[in-house]
């Protein structure tokens, strides 16, 4: 059961971009972001069914993971594509996220949690807690609702664009960074803490050359 959300979910995030991409009746994106509003509490409600169920399946498992990933980074493609974001902003998160899963995959072949694989207290908090996982959830959600929520207007309400397209823009524009900036930051303890355990750097030990024997004595 809980699968079958998790499909849904899937399929209700490419109508969502099929209707993103729509030209003829502009009004229907207005639907867009109350449509993301559903695909990402669908989210929650998988959960919920697979505790009630008692599906704990690891398929269930991998499958919602994967479907996060391809909402996440279909979301940012498509707004780069449409030209509602830069793309490097798409290409931040997308490296993003095959940088950490990799590591995180690494980690989790060898027996340990995904945010169990970080030691240090500040990576803990900035990886791990409530809070910043909360607040990156929450700041992704705001920004992609913001996006489509304006993407008509500038067609359905050109006068009304036209006199406040700068404030807009302005305020897209901090929700893109302060998103950016939060996922950068939250990326950087697994990326150094891995560099570390893994002693990459290890052989760049700089030896003081001992001089030849005798040498010395001159």
């Amino acid at each position: 059961m809980a699968n079958l959300v998790t499909l849904l979910r899937l399929v209700l995030l490419f109508v969502l971009v099929v209707m993103a991409y729509q030209t003829r009746y502009l009004w229907l994106q207005l639907a867009n972001m109350p449509l993301l509003v559903i695909v990402i509490a669908l989210d929650a409600v998988d959960g919920v069914v697979a505790r009630k169920f008692k599906e704990s399946a690891l398929f269930g498992a991998i499958f919602d993971i994967m479907v996060d990933r391809v909402t996440e980074n279909v979301l940012w493609i498509v707004l780069a594509d449409l030209r509602c974001i830069p793309v490097w902003v798409a290409l931040v998160f997308i490296t993003r996220s095959l940088i950490v899963d990799s590591i995180r995959s690494h980690g989790i072949q060898q027996g340990k949690t995904p945010f169990g694989q970080i030691v240090s207290r500040s990576g803990q908090f900035l990886v791990g807690s409530r809070f910043m996982r909360g607040l990156y959830g929450t700041l992704k959600v705001v920004t992609f609702g913001w996006i489509f929520l304006l993407q008509p207007w500038p067609a359905l309400m050109p006068g009304f664009w036209s006199q406040n397209a700068a404030y807009l823009k302005t305020a897209t524009a901090l929700l893109i960074y302060l998103t950016v900036a939060v996922c950068i930051l939250r990326s950087v303890p697994v990326i150094a803490e891995f560099i570390i355990e893994q002693k990459v750097f290890s052989h760049l030990k700089f030896s003081a050359k001992r001089p030849k024997d005798g040498a010395s004595l001159r």
